[in-house]
């Protein structure tokens, strides 16, 4: 069992470890995690991976504080215990995680060493608590799932958006829909990379196909059977009247946010739906934007799942290593509205906003506090061991840091 967390916190030499530092992204963490000064008491971290040359250039390049460096390799089972001893979160940006992450996740559970990471990769994410949840619960370790762009803003906005809903209305809403107004970014090789491997497991694995369609895959332990709409490739919104097409991360937020309303005893209603799609405007316009985002997105599945087109995107994409540039990074953003009905119609309307582009310079800040709040803010009496999402876990004391450090707004638009 984990000891008291002051306790513990003092008899680790770190409290955070970026396993994967070298990563695109984990430069950017690193980055990020250097210059952080917004606290009183000075972080103590280190960075980890297992080329030291590479670790060496990643340290050299920062503007701020230099950290220690620390190799292991994810798969050396050994290296990882060293590493997870040193430290009270290990923040891992080691993808694709389905065929790179379960061995840190395993020593971590059984360890009693809290972690954090960046996966997308839902299949892989109920593996994971198939195989450790029961040893996580056991040891004390907190095992905190998707707290990027994928899955923060739409777990947390649900639950804002619920908080907000329950506080006027007297109950939760039963029916929650997000749409992404308006975002800036750029995708990384390595986001490409797992949503490739994604695509080839199921290509080659019917009944994980299935498996993937099951939008209670990963609430586990919950008899949830409301039935879930899937969003065509073009439709017009009656919420918001105008045009929308499906949200390339719909397929793992939509499963975390419920995975969430079965860790907080369903405090969003057994019979909650919930849907994510991306706005494309009004008249003409919106709905020929609609049908090219949605044609185009489904042509991508399509190639993605047969093995001559696969190695053909292999080829044509960014490849790990790669992504937007520093300035596509600052000048990035997203808005993402959460509409709440009751009976139909909105009653509702939050908005979760964010100052980066959203999968790389938003996401580093939000993984980085994600770790930072386990470390520090969330003790054992506040959530125990186990496979988390974020707002089970970390919920509104989360939600603090991400609007102090992180560039994050949760605001009510009307209602």
């Amino acid at each position: 069992m984990h000891l008291d967390k002051e306790c513990y916190v003092s008899e680790t030499q770190y409290e955070i470890i970026v396993f994967g530092a070298s990563s695109f992204v984990g430069q950017i963490i690193c980055e990020y995690l250097s210059t952080y000064q917004s606290e009183d008491t000075p972080l103590r971290w280190a960075m980890a991976g297992r080329s030291e040359s590479k670790l060496q250039a990643t340290r050299d390049a920062l503007s701020g504080e230099k950290p220690d460096i620390i190799l292991a390799d994810s798969n050396d089972e050994a290296s990882l215990r060293q590493l997870v001893e040193k430290t009270r979160v290990v923040l891992s940006t080691v993808g694709p995680y389905a065929l790179y992450g379960e061995p840190l996740v395993k020593v971590c559970a059984e360890t009693g060493t809290d972690y954090c990471d960046l996966t997308g990769e839902v299949h892989w994410i109920r593996q994971m608590v198939d195989r450790y949840q029961t040893t996580a619960q056991q040891s004390g370790a907190r095992i905190v799932h998707c707290c990027g762009f994928d899955s923060i803003p739409s777990d947390l906005g649900v639950l804002f958006t619920q908080q907000q809903f329950e506080q006027r209305h007297g109950k939760p809403s039963s029916d929650i829909r997000m749409r992404v107004k308006a975002a800036k970014g750029g995708l990384s090789g390595g986001t490409f990379a797992s949503l490739l491997n994604v695509m080839k497991e199921a290509s080659k694995d019917p009944a994980l196909r299935k498996q993937m369609a099951d939008p209670y895959l990963i609430a586990t332990d919950a008899s949830y059977s409301a039935r879930q709409r899937n969003p065509g490739l073009a439709e017009h919104d009656p919420v918001t009247g105008r045009w929308m097409s499906p949200f390339i991360m719909a397929a793992i937020n939509t499963r975390v946010v419920h995975r969430s309303n079965a860790l907080l005893a369903s405090k969003y209603g057994e019979n909650f739906r919930y849907e994510e799609t991306m706005l494309t405007g009004k008249g003409l316009s919106g709905r020929l934007s609609a049908y090219g985002i949605g044609s185009g997105l489904a042509a991508f599945m399509v190639g993605a799942a047969i093995k001559p087109s696969r190695w053909l995107l292999e080829k044509l994409l960014p490849a790990p290593g790669e992504g937007p540039s520093p300035e596509d990074q600052l000048n990035g953003f997203f808005d993402m509205r959460f509409y709440a009905l009751e009976d139909g119609s909105s009653k509702l309307q939050c908005k979760v906003t964010g100052d980066r582009d959203p999968g790389y310079g938003s996401t580093a800040k939000m993984i980085s506090q994600a770790a930072l709040c386990l470390a520090r803010d969330i003790d054992a009496k506040q959530c125990g061991g186990g496979i988390w999402t974020p707002a089970s876990s970390m919920g509104t004391t989360l939600q603090g840091r991400l609007e102090s450090y992180a560039g994050l707004r949760f605001d009510v638009v009307d209602g």
